[in-house]
């Protein structure tokens, strides 16, 4: 089975990249995909699938071998682009100005679509059921997968497991990454208005300096994660926007502060968020000032199914070669596979599509981001391989 797989991968590779250029020069925004979602729905139907459409801009398909009902395993792809102006000079370029695929995900769409052409092919050669999840919005809160999700996307019929896979640039193309446990972080945005009352900046006894207190606060802040964080719990908060509005003479009546916490451990990202709360409300009033908290839940931490996760590991290593598979540090960025991964066993990997030589280098959500196609060939070959070899299981 696995030379089968190999043997059209290769057949059809021609076609992934063409599928994965197609998308590429014309990217959607999240919750948009619209054109993206019947490019995908019109390419499934010639295989004789029947897409549904789900959480507005999104899709699953069955793909059933024999026996259908003995074992499900589903795959998922996002489809969604970012707000980038690309700077490649390809023919593949955007053509949409200010939207791009810089994170990857029409590679992940294409592939998904090429474990379909390749499964089609084998569906009187394997039992059970391949469920094929193109989710939009993996991108933007709420997260397509939450919707997904809500819609039922895990149940009628109820896989057994979810895999995913996402591009790596840091990664060479040829090989591919794994990690058990805990692997990306929760991503929560943290918003915060000091109110104090401004003046001139040469009496600043006759207000509350808001820009005093927010220097404060930033710094108290940080006493979250250094002092209150479990041991072995990687936790992050950082402000990457403060806005005060004033001038060199003159102390404003606000100051914004913008941030994100980040963690890998649920019961300590509630216990942070309450803190976070907590101690801006009370320290601003200890100085004299009020804060707004502003707290816009995110993702969950993605955890990968340790025993599901080992079993992919060495069904890759298998189909690629012990010496293409790479082991993963903990990542703390965040990605709505995440939500699948908290209700059901999940594995997300990385796939290699880095290329020196060519000058493939550059990284995620960067407007010159792009990939080695060599990975798609491996890409739709290795999901195929590994859905058949778990739905064996």
């Amino acid at each position: 089975m696995k030379e089968k797989i190999k043997q059209l991968a290769g057949k059809y590779a021609a076609e992934f990249v063409a599928n994965r250029r197609h998308l590429h020069t014309n990217p959607e925004l999240s919750f948009q995909e619209y054109e993206t979602q019947k490019f995908v729905a019109e390419q499934l139907r010639t295989l004789g699938l029947a897409p549904q459409a789900m959480a507005n801009t999104g899709l699953v398909a069955l793909l059933e071998g024999k026996n259908p009902s003995k074992k499900v395993v589903a795959l998922r792809a996002d489809m969604d682009a970012l707000p980038i102006l690309e700077a490649n000079d390809v023919s593949y370029k955007s053509t949409n100005p200010g939207v791009m695929h810089a994170c990857g995900h029409d590679v992940h769409t294409a592939s998904l679509l090429g474990v379909a052409r390749i499964l089609t092919e084998l569906k009187d050669e394997f039992e059970g059921t391949v469920k094929l999840v193109f989710q939009p919005g993996e991108e933007l809160a709420p997260g397509g997968a939450s919707m997904m999700i809500r819609e039922g996307v895990l149940e009628n019929p109820t896989p057994q497991g979810m895999i995913g896979q996402h591009v790596a640039p840091q990664i060479p193309v040829g090989k591919i990454g794994f990690r058990e446990g805990m692997y990306m972080a929760s991503t929560d945005e943290i918003y915060l208005t000091v109110k104090g009352k401004g003046g001139h900046g040469a009496a600043p006894e006759l207000g509350v300096d808001p820009v005093l207190v927010a220097s404060h606060l930033i710094v108290a802040l940080q006493q979250i994660v250094s002092r209150n964080r479990p041991q072995n719990s990687p936790s992050v908060l950082s402000f990457g926007r403060v806005i005060a509005n004033g001038a060199t003479n003159v102390i404003p009546n606000e100051v914004k502060i913008d941030g994100t916490f980040r963690c890998m451990n649920e019961i300590w990202r509630e216990e942070g968020l309450r803190r976070i709360q907590k101690l801006a409300e009370g320290l601003c009033e200890s100085m004299g000032a009020e804060c707004e908290v502003r707290i816009v839940r995110g993702y969950p931490y993605l955890e990968n199914h340790p025993e599901l996760t080992r079993r992919l590991r060495a069904e890759a290593s298998e189909y690629m070669g012990e010496e293409n598979i790479v082991d993963l540090d903990i990542w703390m960025a965040g990605e709505d596979f995440a939500f699948y991964s908290q209700v059901t066993d999940s594995c997300f990997y990385r796939l290699g599509t880095r290329n020196e030589e060519r000058g493939i280098v550059s990284g995620v959500h960067t407007p010159t981001f792009d990939v080695d196609e060599h990975s798609l060939e491996i890409g739709a070959g290795l999901m195929s391989w590994l859905a058949l070899q778990e739905l064996a299981v």
